[in-house]
């Protein structure tokens, strides 16, 4: 059941035994596990509504993953495994599995601060507050839309959105549009915007899928890609342990929308954008472009300032073991890029990375019971 910011009691001085900030696919798939172990849990969503994290980008995006992919524990997705569900698709479908399994899902609710008291952790939002034992982050981190400094310098008359804001060509004025970013999102949003105005996209693809995405892909070569990026590009392989690293802060290659629909659909590509002058964006070769319309595709930054905990090396990176924060015992995280393998941000991997934290989480409190046990039995005896 959801339940808006109006519908929170006050929960001053009930200490939970599990919080989960974010309630997303990582948080929802956690949260299965958690409450096949009867925990004490809450999960607090900054979204109005769970999948919203889905619902609320562009009209046209779809999965690159088929449905036989895309479900969470307990609950296959509906429909037809080979086919490829849209976003609203996927978002009802975590909203649904949030009301079927009876997951206790604070929508609204954005947190300001999680630090600890003594032996417990402490979670803020506002004037509201929760105490609990564990706390799992699994917002996913990259939640700030990045932009580059010299954007405010673009001239009042052009329209910019970020990837985050944009939803349809009807939110753009008459007139050429230069969509910076090549990665997937880049990629397909100036798809979608070349049907109805001139194109051109900024930036190099890192590589693309070598076969075309679609049924054909969903049947033999993407089961082949999600093992490669569940079980062999991951920090327990060789392999995965050179990879990784040079992966990390790289744009994933190109999966549906190929850089050959890009010029069929006659969109331009150009170099990277590295400045504006006289108000319009220049790209690397020192040309200036005359739009009327930016959209940057530029992805985000990482978000933490609100974890108040001594989680992070000196750049800010959060020191953790496959989802295990060791330097906070009780601190778990989930759903964050290259967190184990190249899939943890994606639904195959934080599903299974859900079911491998569950598993050191139930460890975790058999052994804390145990030790509890043994000093009792110890004083008793003495």
């Amino acid at each position: 059941m959801n339940e808006t910011p109006h519908d929170i009691p006050s929960e001053t001085g009930r200490v939970h035994d599990t919080v989960i900030i974010g309630g997303g696919q990582a948080g929802l798939a956690i949260a299965y596990h958690l409450a096949q172990q009867h925990r004490d849990l809450v999960i607090l969503d900054a979204h109005e509504r769970v999948g919203d994290a889905w619902r609320l980008r562009w009209d046209s995006l779809r999965l690159f993953t088929p449905a036989k992919f895309d479900g969470l524990p307990g609950l296959p997705f509906p429909g037809d495994r080979l086919g490829f569900p849209t976003k609203d698709e996927q978002a009802d479908y975590l909203e649904a599995y949030a009301v079927h399994f009876g997951l206790p899902v604070r929508t609204g609710v954005h947190v300001d601060r999680v630090h600890r008291v003594d032996d417990r952790f402490v979670v803020e939002a506002g004037a509201r507050r929760w105490e609990a034992e564990n706390v799992v982050l699994a917002t996913g981190g990259y939640r700030v839309p990045r932009v580059p400094e010299f954007a405010d310098r673009l001239a009042a008359s052009v329209r910019q959105l970020h990837s985050s804001d944009y939803r349809n060509p009807a939110q753009l004025r008459p007139g050429p549009v230069l969509v910076v970013g090549m990665g997937n999102s880049g990629a397909e949003i100036a798809l979608d915007v070349s049907g109805s105005h001139a194109t051109t996209i900024a930036g190099t693809p890192t590589g693309e899928l070598p076969v075309r995405h679609g049924r054909a892909a969903a049947r033999f070569v993407l089961p082949v890609v999600r093992f490669a990026g569940l079980h062999v590009i991951t920090l327990g392989t060789p392999i995965g342990r050179r990879v990784l690293p040079k992966l990390a802060g790289r744009g994933a290659p190109l999966i549906r929308t190929k850089r050959s629909d890009l010029e069929a659909a006659g969109v331009a590509r150009v170099g990277r954008v590295v400045d504006v002058r006289d108000g319009m964006p220049v790209t690397d070769d020192g040309s200036a472009h005359d739009v009327s319309n930016v959209i940057w595709c530029t992805g985000y930054r990482d978000d933490t300032a609100w974890v108040d905990l001594p989680a992070f090396d000196d750049d800010g990176t959060m020191r953790q073991r496959r989802g295990v924060v060791d330097a906070v015992p009780g601190l778990y995280v989930i759903g964050r890029e290259f967190m184990y393998a190249i899939a943890s941000a994606t639904l195959p991997g934080a599903t299974r990375d859900a079911a491998h934290l569950a598993r050191r989480m139930r460890a975790r409190r058999t052994a804390s019971s145990t030790a509890s046990t043994s000093t009792f039995a110890a004083a008793k005896s003495s």
